[in-house]
């Protein structure tokens, strides 16, 4: 009977209290945790790689051909071609290790991102919503915002492994393509300008994420929704531009917003940024900034109303 009763009686726990902020990384720690064990998810990122391959040895074979132009026709897997041609069709991606190679790379790499994020917001926040888990969640020592703030952080992990990551080793390989020493002291800025990016990236999406997830909470209306904001909204906008030959019309494309605010952060001059026109720099800041008001504005409505359950 003793030894039963040890076994029933209440064992308090031994280790050292680290308050609620402990709990947002834990809480974005379990959440990628969820989302490791999706086999989608690795069929996503094997997509994002072969982005980021395909920049990577386009890179190496600019510089090869830059090297093979004495003769107008190279020799490529063994087929001649045309070696204008095949420069012209590279040119176009900006492969030179500049501002635009960067902000070209997260362009392309935001398609696969999109349906990445889709799928990390039903999972991560739709999921406590329509299953009930948030009030577990809030009844424990941890605030609303500390909730937001673990969710966004694993959102943040997922967006910057896509995007800023493998920027930075391009950035790093072009330096050893080129004359690295002259390349690392002048493109300095270059770097930063792809930290900074990707932080615009991580605070924007990471909230919208949030946002969509707690409206739909079901991963097929995420997934349309996005690729609405992402795939409509940049057609609707060139037609607007063609039709009325106003650039501000760009704006509502979101993710040309987030490209602008991007290049801005890389220093780029706006007159080579294609496709022309662009609304300027500051609007496009603005535009943004007002999406994150409106989306953490929505969120505090939304997570304010969830019953506590003590």
């Amino acid at each position: 009977m003793a030894q039963t009763d040890t076994l029933l009686r209440y064992r308090p726990w031994r280790g050292v209290p680290q308050g609620p902020w402990q709990a947002a990384v834990a809480l974005a720690r379990v959440s990628l945790k969820l989302l490791i064990r999706r086999r989608l998810m690795w069929g996503l990122f094997a997509l994002a790689l072969l982005v980021f391959f395909f920049f990577f040895y386009a890179q190496y074979l600019v510089v090869w051909i830059e090297n093979q132009l004495a003769t107008d026709t190279i020799r490529f897997a063994g087929v001649p071609v045309n070696a204008k041609n095949l420069t012209r069709f590279l040119d176009r991606l900006s492969l030179n290790g500049t501002e635009h190679t960067f902000g070209n790379f997260i362009w392309y790499q935001g398609y696969v991102l999109v349906i990445v994020l889709a799928l990390a917001g039903s999972v991560l926040i739709g999921n406590d919503f329509f299953h009930g888990s948030l009030p577990f969640y809030l009844s424990k020592p941890i605030g609303r915002w500390h909730y937001l703030l673990g969710k966004s952080l694993a959102v943040g992990v997922l967006i910057n492994l896509l995007t800023t990551v493998p920027a930075m080793v391009l950035w790093v390989q072009a330096g050893l393509l080129y004359d690295w020493q002259t390349y690392y002291f002048n493109n300095l800025s270059l770097l930063l300008g792809i930290i900074g990016y990707g932080l615009v990236l991580t605070v924007t999406l990471s909230v919208l994420v949030m946002a969509t997830a707690v409206w739909l909470r079901r991963t097929v209306p995420l997934a349309m929704v996005w690729m609405g904001l992402f795939a409509l909204l940049p057609m609707l906008a060139g037609w607007l531009v063609d039709a009325t030959k106003d650039e501000r019309w760009r704006l509502i494309d979101l993710w040309n917003n987030l490209y602008l605010c991007g290049l801005s952060c890389l220093q780029t001059d706006h007159a080579t940024i294609r496709p022309a026109p662009q609304p300027d720099f500051g609007l496009a800041w603005i535009a943004v900034g007002l999406v994150v008001v409106v989306c953490l504005a929505y969120l505090r409505r939304r997570i304010q109303a969830v019953e506590i359950v003590a």
